[in-house]
């Protein structure tokens, strides 16, 4: 078990009320991502519990087959697909996050992605949106995890952050009240660092993009030294 030292001012509360469930419960923030030496991230709690944009979309068009969004946050993107008619699943640890996604009509189960997950390798498609990349703290162990529900054709569409960025860290959740959520280990990718970690774990990049300020990667696992898709090491960049 970790023992941790309460930051001055701290506030407690139930896991119910903790700063994430009451920040998508009101669908806005402020909320920040905060490391131990006080630095802050705001997060896009409005955008998250919006619909999905068109950065979102050009994700989307990606995806096949089934999909399932790891780290699903409110669901605005398995509500997306389900109204598309496609089959997805969205997974998130925190009930608040779970609730508001079945409510949007996605379906959803609470659970870690590092849980038991229905049709593990059998997936066509893995999310890993705003920041989810990070989940874990350990970049390594995620994508192994991701490469085990992918079936044997499986893509991983993953965000990467908006700046060039490589770190593996402590963080907790604050918001503009000063409450705190526990801490847990997380991680930030730009795109290079992205790559760089994605073809040290054995995947392929087949595919980096832009979508207004947002940077996206689709990946697959390397099999027999090459992907389904080509030669490892290529890649096609588009704007959109």
């Amino acid at each position: 078990m970790t023992t941790t030292v309460p930051l001055t001012g701290e506030q407690h509360l139930p896991w119910h009320a903790d700063p994430y469930a009451r920040a998508l419960e009101s669908g806005r923030g402020p909320l920040f991502l905060r490391r131990a030496d006080g630095w802050l991230l705001p997060l896009e709690v409005e955008r998250w519990c919006a619909g999905a944009d068109e950065a979102d979309l050009s994700v989307l068009r990606r995806c096949t087959d089934t999909v399932i969004d790891l780290g699903c946050g409110p669901g605005r993107l398995v509500a997306a697909l389900a109204r598309l008619g496609r089959t997805a699943l969205g997974v998130d640890s925190a009930p608040a996050a779970v609730h508001r996604a079945r409510a949007l009509g996605g379906a959803a189960v609470c659970r870690s992605v590092f849980d038991a997950l229905p049709d593990e390798g059998r997936w066509g498609s893995a999310l890993l949106m705003d920041g989810n990349i990070g989940i874990g703290g350990d970049v390594a162990a995620l994508l192994d995890r991701v490469g085990a529900l992918l079936g044997p054709s499986g893509v991983l569409l993953a965000e990467a952050a908006g700046c060039e960025v490589d770190e593996q860290v402590e963080v907790r959740l604050q918001d503009a009240d000063g409450v705190f959520g526990p801490p847990f280990r997380w991680a930030r990718l730009g795109a290079a660092a992205l790559r760089r970690r994605a073809r040290a774990a054995g995947w392929h990049v087949l595919e980096e993009w832009t979508c207004g300020d947002r940077r996206f990667l689709s990946l697959c696992p390397v099999r027999d030294g090459t992907s389904a898709a080509g030669p490892r090491g290529a890649v096609v960049r588009l704007r959109r």
